[in-house]
C-alpha cells in the first residue's frame, strides 16, 4: 500500500513550480501503478500552452475558474466539478481567471517520472 499526504509531497522533490503553474506529483512511474496522479495549481490570471504529444491526461477542477481552449476548435469553461479529458493529445491553452488559482487533480497515462516540465512547444518528453 502507498500512503502519502499532499503536505508531505509539497515539501519534497515531488513539487515542481513553473511560471504559470505548480504540480505536486503524488504518484509517479516508479510507483508502478500504470498512471501518475498530480495536484496541479494553475496560477490566477495566467495562460499556459500545453500539447501532451506523449501522454493522455484527465483533469478534474477542485477549485477556481478558467477555461481550456483546444487549438483550432472550441473553448470550454472550467469551474469546480468540471472534468476534461485530453484523449486526442489535444494542443490547448489553459487559462485561470483573475481572483483565485485553479486547483486541479490530474491523471497521466503513461505515468510521468516526476522530472518533466513543458518544453517550448508545451510538450512533456517521454522519460524512462
Amino acid at each position: 500500500m502507498i500512503v502519502r499526504t499532499l503536505a508531505d509531497c509539497k515539501n519534497s522533490e515531488r513539487r515542481v513550480v513553473a511560471a504559470t503553474w505548480e504540480s505536486v506529483r503524488m504518484l509517479l512511474k516508479d510507483d508502478k501503478m500504470g498512471f501518475s496522479f498530480h495536484i496541479t495549481t494553475i496560477f490566477k490570471n495566467t495562460e499556459t500552452h500545453i500539447h501532451y504529444q506523449n501522454h493522455l491526461e484527465s483533469v478534474f477542477c477542485m477549485s477556481g475558474h478558467g477555461e481550456v481552449e483546444v487549438v483550432g476548435d472550441k473553448t470550454y469553461p472550467i469551474s469546480p466539478g468540471t472534468l476534461y479529458v485530453l484523449d486526442q493529445h489535444d494542443e490547448h491553452y489553459l487559462r485561470a481567471f483573475e481572483g483565485e488559482d485553479m486547483v486541479m487533480a490530474c491523471v497521466f497515462n503513461p505515468p510521468i517520472t516526476g522530472n518533466e516540465t513543458h518544453d517550448e512547444n508545451g510538450v512533456y518528453p517521454l522519460l524512462d
